[in-house]
Order: structure tokens, then C-alpha cells, then sequence
């Protein structure tokens, strides 16, 4: 799937320059700030995650959070709100993964699901794909776009953040929503905006909107959201335009 930039998400809030932390900030520091308890495993796993982002970051474009503070806020915070709604043992895909958020944290924060990462520029693949061994976690990582991926398996919670508005994410994934047991999106302050377009585009039709989970991130103006979308269609109809009946032919 296409590696866009999420306007109402990625792009809105202070842009963080360099490629590496402070030397006098850590991860501790920052969880610390924002009042965040994690077991001392699960912070010194998210730490090297942080630097082997950071380091492909030098070669790729994978990510502006380059900073404890933002990886923290930004990063760790979403993902946390995310892996919160999702049941335990999840078959998670998480789409146009990029530098592996939410991904690679769900994974760190809730070793039971089962997660794979789509991503499909070769190049982020391979990065992932490196990531994900260095750290020895549990993910599957899939170089090739989220449709193609969903063609061939089902997965219990599709996700995306800072990939595409929700019309274009939409018109991706309706032909594959047999596949999907729910769309879990992270969305910024201009979700509603992103959904009156998905509705006036009629892309909104068998399909069940909820915001499930609301919060204000430090640092940004207005809220994010995480939204869950799912189909009211039956499954074998799920996705598919209903095609109009025929009248039947006779023979003379």
C-alpha cells in the first residue's frame, strides 16, 4: 500500500529536528515526565527499538520523531491507546508500516498478539525486516502492499496511522473487507473532516463508524482519536458491489 503522509495525523504538531536523542534524554526520562510506568524489560526493549529506528533513519525517511520526548508522546502514547481495544492474541496486520509504528511497539507492549507489518518499498521492508530480528520480537513482516496481503490471509485487526486519509484507505482495502475483522485507524484532529469526504464519496455504506478512544497528546493542539470501522454487509457480500440481476434468456 502506498506510503502517504496522513495530514490530519503525522503532519499537524511540533516538528522535531536531527536524527538522534539528547545525549543528556533517555527513554526513562521521558516516561518519567509523562508519568508512563512500564516494566524495566519492556522500556530497555522500546530503547533499542528507538536507536535502530534512528539509525535507519539516517539512510531512509522513516520517521520525524526523533527524540525520546516525541517518540514518547507521539509514538509510544498511540500505540498504547491502540493495543488497549485490541483482544488478546490478535491477528494484527499493520498497514504501511514505514519505521514500524504502531507495529513494533504493539508487539513490545503485547507480546500476545500476533503482528505482521506491510509495507511495500523494499527498501522500509528490508529496514523492518532487520528491526524486527535484531530485537528477536515475534512479527511477520510483509513486503508487499496491505491489499495484496489481505488477499491471501484474514486478519482479526487491520491498522494504519499517518498512511492515507480515510477515503483512500477506503477504496484500498473494500475489496478485500472478507479479510478484515476491524479497521483500527489513528486519526488527528481533522477526522471529521477525513470522514464527511469518505461518506460524501459514498465509501461509508455497510460500514459501522465508531471512535472508540479519545486523548490529547502533549504538545498538540486538539485531540486524536482512534477509530473502529467494520462491515454490517454479510461476509460473502463484504466489500463487493451487489451486481445488478439479469433477466433471463429463453431459447426460441
Amino acid at each position: 500500500m502506498a506510503d502517504a503522509t496522513d495530514v490530519s495525523h503525522e503532519s499537524s504538531g511540533v516538528s522535531h529536528q536531527g536524527n538522534m536523542a539528547t545525549a543528556a534524554d533517555s527513554l526513562q526520562a521521558a516516561l518519567d515526565r509523562f508519568q508512563i510506568d512500564l516494566p524495566p524489560a519492556t522500556v530497555a526493549q522500546l530503547n533499542e527499538y528507538c536507536q535502530l529506528l534512528w539509525d535507519w533513519n539516517t539512510k531512509l525517511n522513516l520517521t520525524r520523531h526523533t527524540d525520546f520526548e516525541a517518540f514518547v508522546t507521539r509514538d509510544l502514547l498511540d500505540t498504547q491507546r491502540l493495543v488497549a481495544q485490541i483482544k488478546k492474541a490478535a491477528k494484527v496486520l499493520d498497514v504501511g508500516s514505514g519505521g514500524g509504528v504502531p507495529g513494533i511497539p504493539a508487539a513490545v507492549l503485547r507480546p500476545d498478539l500476533r503482528i505482521s507489518l506491510a509495507d511495500s518499498v523494499s527498501k522500509k521492508a528490508a529496514a523492518l525486516q532487520s528491526m524486527v530480528q535484531t530485537m528477536n520480537v515475534r512479527i511477520a513482516v510483509q513486503p508487499d502492499r496491505a491489499e495484496n496481503v489481505l488477499k491471501r490471509h484474514h486478519f482479526d485487526v487491520v491498522t494504519a496511522r499517518a498512511v492515507a486519509p480515510l477515503d483512500k484507505l477506503l477504496t484500498w482495502l473494500q475489496p478485500v473487507w472478507n479479510s478484515i475483522g476491524e479497521l483500527m485507524l489513528i486519526k488527528g484532529p481533522r477526522w471529521s473532516e477525513e470522514e464527511q469526504a469518505a461518506g460524501d464519496a459514498g465509501l461509508l455504506e455497510s460500514l459501522r463508524v465508531e471512535i472508540i478512544d479519545t486523548w490529547q497528546t502533549p504538545g498538540r493542539d486538539g485531540n486524536s482519536v482512534l477509530v473502529c470501522i467494520t462491515s454490517t454487509a454479510p461476509p460473502n457480500t463484504a466489500g463487493k458491489k451487489t451486481a445488478a440481476k439479469r433477466k433471463p434468456k429463453f431459447r426460441r
